[in-house]
């Protein structure tokens, strides 16, 4: 796979910065190409060079937050709950911004809702592995009930987190999150 020149890289972080950036402060519905392309300090017409329109600039971001956290899913799966979630929980808190805008905002602004879904969808699939096969608590509980149990209390808490400012370190969700989800699944 070639190499992507850095000035193209920077010129993508800086879109997806002035996205975000713009989604904190109004409607996404509202975020016009020009506001982004001041906002990047760029010309419109590089913006359309990289992405086809605003949606697909935020779909991007997205799909590079997804990605990322399934990065982790795949060597997370081999530690216990509490040490894995410590990585999460950091990844969340140094992407505050992006987390905030997209999850825990008052309301959608316009944003499409469908980043909530997509996060739970993602989180029930890593979690279908850790379903305790083994011993007898789970016997009489549908697969499907536990992931959704699981990943929507896994999404709640990480909003609930997110919207209080992050009350408590990374450390210490980590371990009350991960000894919930322990006992869940």
């Amino acid at each position: 796979m070639p190499k992507v020149d850095r000035r193209i890289l920077k010129t993508q972080e800086s879109l997806k910065h002035a996205v975000i950036d713009l989604m904190s402060e109004k409607s996404f519905d509202e975020i016009t190409i020009q506001d982004i392309a001041d906002r990047a300090n760029l010309n419109r017409g590089t913006i359309y060079l990289h992405y086809q329109d605003k949606y697909d600039l935020l779909d991007k971001l997205i799909e590079t937050h997804l990605n990322e956290l399934g990065e982790m899913d795949k060597w997370a799966c081999e530690m216990d709950w509490v040490d894995a979630l410590v990585p999460y929980f950091n990844y969340f808190e140094e992407n505050y911004l992006f987390f905030s805008t997209m999850l825990a905002s008052k309301e959608a602004k316009g944003a499409p809702s469908s980043f909530r879904t997509r996060l739970l969808n993602s989180f029930m699939e890593g979690f279908k592995g850790e379903i305790d096969r083994e011993s007898d608590r789970n016997t009489d509980l549908s697969e499907d009930v536990m992931l959704q149990y699981a990943g929507t209390a896994y999404v709640g808490v990480i909003e609930w987190w997110i919207r209080n400012g992050m009350p408590h370190p990374p450390e210490v969700m980590a371990k009350q999150v991960g000894l919930l989800l322990e006992r869940s699944l």
